[in-house]
This record gives C-alpha cells, structure tokens and sequence, in this order.
C-alpha cells in the first residue's frame, strides 16, 4: 500500500506539472523547492549534538498555535534546539519571524528520498505535527529513526472525514506510527478513533488556538489609530483572510455602508498574498477609493476608503481597531478560517455560512451570542446594524471574551501530554532539573522500505 501511495503521489505530481510551472511563474512553491526536494539547509545541520525537537505547521494559522507551544518547550528543554517546518510561504515567513531563519526550513515532499536527508541530518527525538498532516511516509520513516511523534490540535473536519473513512483500512496502518494525538473536541476524538487511531493514543486537551496571546501591536496600528482619529472615521471594518469570490460582495456591502457613513473605512486582507494585485485592480474597476498598506502614509486621507493589506503578518493586531470585524473563507465554500484573532479583542464577528473547518468554535461562540452568521445577501444590513448599534457590539464583545477565556489552557494540558511521552522514551533520559531529553549516543534506526 505505500508502494501504491508513493506511485499515486507521483503520477499526481507529474500530471500536475503543467500547473505547478504556471503557479511557479506567478511566485507560488518557488521558494524552498530544493528544500522540499531533500536538499537539507545547511543551518540545520550544525547542531552540535543537541537533541532535536521537529515541529511541523502547515501554514500561519498553525504556526500561531504552536507558538507558545515552542516557547514553553525551550523553556522546558533548554539543550534542546527545536527546528519548525512549514509548507506554505506565509507560513515560512511568519515562523522565520517567531523561531529565528536558521531553525525554519520547508517540509520535504513525501518521498522517502526527500524526508531521509533530514531525519538523517537532525536525527530527532520527538516529532510534533499540528492538526492533521499525516503524512503516511514522513510518519513511517520518522517512526522507522527512532523518534516520538505525537499529533496536536487535531481535528477531523466535516469535509475531510468521510474521504478518510473510505481510506481508513490501511490509514490504520499509518496511525500505529504515531505515538500520541491530542484531539481538539470529544468529537475529533470519536473520528480519530473510527478512521483507526490506537484507542491508547488518543486524548483530548483542548484547542491551542484558545491560548494564542494578542499580538503585539505593529507600529501601523497605531499610525492607523492617530488617522482615524484625525479625519474622524467610523465605522471601521476590518475583512480578514478573504479569498477568491469574497471581496466583490464586501465591497459592495462596504458601498452600502457608505451611503449612510461616508467617513467609514474597510481594511481589506487577502488571504494570498499572490492576490494582493487581483484584488487591487478588482477595487479599481469597481471605482472605489483605497490606499494599499505598502503605499500609504499618514498624511494621506484615508474616510471613505478600503485599506488593503498587502502585507504579511499585521492582520491579527489589526483587529483591534475594528469597529465589525469579518473572518473570511466563509462566504464561499472554503471551510472558514480562525475567529479567535478577531474575538480575542473582543469585537464583535461576522462569518459566512462555510465554516466547516472551525465548526466546534464557531458554533461555541454562535451559542453564547458572540458571533454572527451572515449570508451575502444580509451581510450589508448587519455591518450596518451593528455598527450604529454600540450596546450590542459592547454584549457581543464581552461575551467573546468570555467564551475565549473559558476554553484556555490548551498548550498546558499539550505539554504535560508531551512530557509524559518524552518519559517514556526507550533508552532516553530525562536531563537534571532542566528537563531535557538527552540525545546520548543514540544512531537512528534504518527505516522500513515501502511495503506492498
């Protein structure tokens, strides 16, 4: 079967060349491709024997929820050196901001020639994947070294169970490489137990996205804040993560709100940054006034105008400044992206119908008031409902606060979990009060070849 799987996943790739060149030429998968190839950056291997801590997050929204994660492990491991890798460019760029360049690299292809060079290279103790990446030959090769693998934040969308259902004969097989998963719900733990996770293996503590601190404010915050201010702007709506078939029905409920609030602004932030110039040129032909982020200056009026972001890494402070706040991916069908970055300042949210990758969140903050589910149709009502209406922005606010308190401490029950793994490693040590796995004089195991 990995032999079938290792064939399909090439065909795929080869009849996908045509595509993978053109999104190539447009600045997509470009960066990284030796990487992804096994070409193991040279940063990764001077490590001075100190045992290796590999964390894998897709793309930003994990390498949020791994960061206090990371933080909290070198704090707990200090001679230890925790590499992070990604598959995503914004994810790169981002984890290269959190973890420092010379411990981020990109996450090889799921090939044993590309995955070997870097488990042979970083020989790591402990493998942690966020959410739901199983890779079927990464997983059985980084099994195959010797390391512990553990799953967190994971999740078992609406969309993706019934395709891993069909598939969980042999993703039963898979999963006897994880040592740990630590779902999100009750719910993700009743998939992961039916696609044929080890019942032994399978925890629940909680999502980490609840324990993602507010950010640090960028300097265009504030900027932004002193020209509010100045040319007495309101409503602000910040739409963030929109993707493709979303930013035409916000512009048209931003034109809606601006017959009646001619001084408002809508911060508007793409979810891809290839897009940045497709949405600029979409404003444009819809005649509507706007500053790009990496053109504007304080001194430039900015009531009546959309704000595109075309930047990386500001959107989740930029929430602040929200009078209404947008989570995009949900008015088409694209599973919805995280709310918690907008809630957590305690504005109140809007999401469109398709939010079936954050389901249990969105419905935990729906139930208790803090959020709104609009349709495109109603869309230009509510943003204008709510903001002439400040006692319900003010209730929505308090009770998303609310909400996100009530559901922290993920990252503590996550660490305890990892914790206990790491203790009951073969032939491993915990190092002094310290706590620090010893990496000895362990040499990797030889990984399994494929099986038929």
């Amino acid at each position: 079967m990995y032999f079938l799987y290792t064939l399909g996943l090439a065909l795929w790739l080869l009849l996908g060349t045509p595509v993978w060149l053109l999104q190539m030429r447009r600045g997509k998968h470009r960066a990284g491709l030796r990487a992804r190839l096994g070409r193991v950056p040279e940063a990764l291997r001077h490590h001075r024997k100190a045992p290796i801590f590999w964390v894998h997050a897709v793309s930003v929204g994990e390498v949020l929820a791994v960061n206090e994660l990371v933080t909290q492990l070198r704090l707990r491991h200090p001679r230890a050196r925790i590499v992070v890798s990604t598959v995503t460019n914004t994810g790169q760029m981002l984890a290269r901001q959190r973890f420092g360049a010379e411990n981020v690299f990109y996450f090889p292809l799921d090939f044993s020639f590309a995955i070997r060079p870097y488990l042979e290279a970083l020989r790591p103790v402990l493998v942690v994947v966020a959410e739901t990446e199983f890779w079927p030959n990464f997983l059985r090769l980084a099994h195959g070294s010797g390391a512990r693998i553990a799953v967190v934040n994971a999740r078992i969308s609406d969309r993706s169970f019934p395709g891993y259902r069909r598939v969980a004969r042999w993703l039963r097989r898979v999963l006897q490489n994880v040592d740990l998963l630590l779902a999100q719900t009750p719910q993700d733990h009743e998939r992961l137990l039916a696609i044929g996770t080890p019942a032994d293996r399978v925890q629940v503590a909680g999502n980490l996205k609840f324990d993602i601190p507010a950010p640090s404010p960028p300097p265009i915050v504030q900027k932004l804040r002193a020209a509010f201010e100045l040319a007495q702007v309101a409503p602000v709506m910040v739409a963030g993560s929109t993707v493709e078939g979303e930013e035409p029905l916000l512009l048209r409920a931003f034109e809606a709100v601006l017959t009646r609030h001619p001084r408002a602004v809508m911060i508007l932030a793409p979810r891809h940054p290839e897009r940045f110039q497709h949405v600029a040129a979409m404003i444009t032909d819809l005649g509507i006034r706007f500053w790009r982020r990496s053109e504007w200056q304080p001194s430039l009026s900015i009531a009546g105008r959309v704000f595109l972001l075309d930047s990386i890494g500001e959107l989740a402070a930029l929430y602040a400044l929200a009078t209404v706040a947008f989570v995009g991916g949900s008015l088409v069908e694209r599973g919805g992206h995280n709310i918690l970055e907008a809630a957590q300042f305690g504005v109140p949210v809007l999401v469109g119908p398709h939010t079936e990758n954050f389901r249990d969140m969105v419905n935990l903050f729906r139930d208790a008031g803090a959020l709104r589910v609009v349709g495109p149709a109603e869309l230009p009502l509510t943003l204008t409902e709510l903001s002439e209406n400040a006692a319900e922005r003010a209730a929505m606010g308090e009770r998303a606060l609310n909400t996100l308190r009530a559901h922290r401490g993920a990252t503590q029950r996550t660490l305890e979990a990892l914790e206990r793994l790491l203790s009951t490693t073969p032939g491993r040590e915990q190092a002094g009060a310290a706590g620090c796995v010893s990496a000895g004089n362990r040499e990797p195991k030889p990984a399994a070849e494929p099986r038929t």
